[in-house]
């Protein structure tokens, strides 16, 4: 793998779990970030948390990516772009691949990330399709996804979820930000699908462990059953379709979901963050 200088590269979704952290990323590696949002002065609060102030390697710049016409400008002197798959208000898979591909190619764009979102989607089938070089990122369940509990364990100090026992091999985000940045900006990962799971397998009692003693203050684990889980997320407003694939998911979950493998390590160098480093840097958010 050759390493290159520095470069530019737009990040779609900038001011998500994982895009926010893909700029900072950048940034800390050397390289310039164009950072593409529907709302510019909201992403630019999201994005001061995590990059210094008056940094002026990170450009805001409005697009959207239901409306490629709207990239081109963004797209100026870009050499990688980090692509998310869906879109608008309310996440439909994007249906814009071909467009925003060809206008890569005219803008002389070389390589692009792709964040699988659950599915293959017509986007993802476009970028693999081109001629750019491509890396698919399929990261398993994220260790944010924890934070869904901070509220109960703040003022219950009780985690209730069914399917205790389950197994996950969750990620840390900042290492799906480090794999992304590297495959952007480096050469030897083109016509790769990324698999990214973190260095252990957990069950829910363990991060309820690891978010206790990063606390510093226990939590009680109450096991939900199906119905009464399913009866919850439907009170919360969770679609039918995602119940059903919650409750899939969980009863039996897919063996690449909690199969631990070593490419954060075997691409970045470093090993995997493991769930009581993510729970050390968020302990705050568990606290009353």
């Amino acid at each position: 793998m050759t390493k290159n200088t520095s470069q530019t590269v737009l990040v779609t979704g900038a001011t998500g779990t994982v895009g926010r952290q893909v700029v900072a990323e950048l940034l800390r590696r050397g390289h310039t970030v164009r950072a593409l949002t529907r709302d510019p002065e909201k992403a630019r609060t999201v994005l001061l948390a995590d990059v210094p102030t008056g940094d002026s390697r990170v450009e805001v710049v409005r697009g959207d990516l239901t409306d490629p016409a709207s990239l081109a400008p963004a797209l100026e002197g870009v050499t990688g772009m980090h692509l998310i798959t869906f879109g608008g208000a309310m996440f439909a898979p994007l249906e814009t691949g071909p467009e925003i591909v060809e206008l890569a190619r005219k803008a002389g764009v070389r390589r692009a990330t792709v964040l699988f979102g659950g599915e293959e989607t017509a986007l993802q089938r476009a970028v693999e399709a081109s001629e750019l070089d491509w890396t698919v990122m399929q990261p398993v369940e994220f260790m944010a996804n924890a934070l869904e509990w901070a509220e109960a364990i703040r003022t219950e100090d009780t985690v209730a979820e069914p399917f205790t026992g389950r197994l996950s091999a969750m990620i840390h985000e900042a290492d799906i930000d480090a794999v992304a940045a590297v495959a952007l900006t480096e050469e030897g990962h083109a016509g790769r699908t990324y698999l990214l799971t973190g260095p252990e397998t957990l069950t829910v009692q363990d991060k309820v462990d690891a978010l206790a003693a990063a606390r510093g203050r226990e939590i009680a684990l109450v096991e939900l059953s199906e119905e009464t889980a399913k009866e919850r997320w439907r009170a919360a407003g969770q679609p039918e379709e995602v119940i059903d694939f919650l409750i899939m998911v969980y009863r039996d979950t897919p063996p690449e979901g909690r199969t631990v493998v070593g490419t954060v390590e075997e691409v970045t160098g470093s090993p995997a963050r493991t769930f009581a480093q993510w729970a050390a840097e968020h302990a705050a958010a568990f606290r009353a």
